[in-house]
């Protein structure tokens, strides 16, 4: 399916090289993991059960993936988490703290498999940024664009900013902002930006009536619909991360933290002899739209992040293209 879906993607970007990965389920063997990588798949995906949109089938327990995870080790492939532990009543674990104790898990994962390449995902915390900076080399983590503007307020009461993990406090927010004007190297651009229909970000009241409307029935209503987890940035992704590290004083850091570093650490550095189309930002105005899709009965209409404000950034020219 992997390869199939790459070949789709060709056919549409043919000058792009798109790196594919698996999905961590008990289907995957050590077997499997030698195909993958023959065929030229880069690495797989784990995601802690029930976590976020599309979860169902994600982990529960990682020693049980240990001879997937040698497999990996052996074969030089990445292990990309979703570095959060599902909400438990019982052990005190939310949306607010599924990260933070998610770590060991990292810490573990790292110890015994140390030449394993891992990227923790869309980090969000304090926390996580110092505990990956404390690790070895084969370590790395992404940091979205809308990590690096909003915290817990911004989300809370205003749904197309819900995503997981959440948002969080104002002094994780500043840890990563720091780190990327610090320029580490283990540390790059991972967009996660999620395309939902608006009418998934939203409760439709119309829903909520519908799912109690067999109030006496023998049969249970079904539960309201709940909101898709998700931001959508790919649309105004580059302009937004220029406006982003300008406001913090890391504008230098721009051409390492959204392309060098992630290349070095997944080994797909630039041949110099072959420089690859460039993207040019200029300072600009990218005013946002309110709606991609531009129907709000549509079903594939969506949100974009920021929505109908204005960046002062935009795309000059993309290899050949003038915009």
């Amino acid at each position: 399916m992997a390869l199939t879906y790459k070949q789709t993607l060709e056919k549409i970007a043919p000058g792009i090289e798109f790196l594919m990965t698996l999905y961590l389920t008990p289907s995957l063997t050590p077997e499997e993991i030698r195909k993958a990588k023959a065929a030229g798949i880069v690495g797989v995906k784990s995601y802690p059960h029930g976590v976020t949109t599309n979860s169902e089938l994600g982990v529960s327990s990682y020693e049980m993936y240990y001879p997937v995870f040698k497999a990996m080790e052996e074969e030089d492939m990445v292990l990309n988490l979703h570095g959060e532990v599902p909400s438990d009543p019982l052990t005190n674990a939310c949306v607010l703290n599924a990260e933070p104790l998610f770590l060991p898990k990292l810490i573990a994962l790292h110890t015994e498999f140390p030449k394993l390449r891992i990227v923790l995902e869309h980090a969000t915390t304090r926390a996580a940024v110092e505990c990956v900076k404390s690790l070895g080399d084969t370590v790395a983590c992404t940091i979205t664009a809308h990590h690096l503007e909003l915290t817990v307020d911004d989300w809370a009461g205003q749904s197309f900013h819900f995503c997981k993990p959440v948002a969080k406090y104002p002094d994780d927010r500043t840890s990563l902002r720091e780190v990327v004007h610090e320029g580490h190297p283990r540390f790059f651009l991972g967009s996660d930006s999620a395309p939902h229909p608006h009418k998934t970000k939203t409760t439709d009241i119309s829903l909520i009536l519908q799912s109690h409307s067999s109030s006496g029935s023998a049969v249970p209503a079904p539960s309201p619909p709940s909101c898709a987890a998700g931001v959508y940035t790919s649309p105004i992704l580059l302009p937004l991360v220029a406006d982003l590290l300008e406001s913090f004083g890391a504008l230098q850091n721009l051409q390492a933290f959204v392309s060098n570093n992630g290349r070095k650490f997944y080994k797909r550095e630039v041949d110099p002899s072959k420089l690859p189309a460039m993207v040019i930002l200029k300072k600009g105005v990218t005013n946002v739209p309110l709606l991609v899709g531009n129907d709000l009965q549509g079903e594939a209409s969506i949100v974009p992040f920021r929505a109908g404000k204005s960046i002062g950034w935009h795309i000059a020219s993309w290899g050949d293209l003038s915009l």
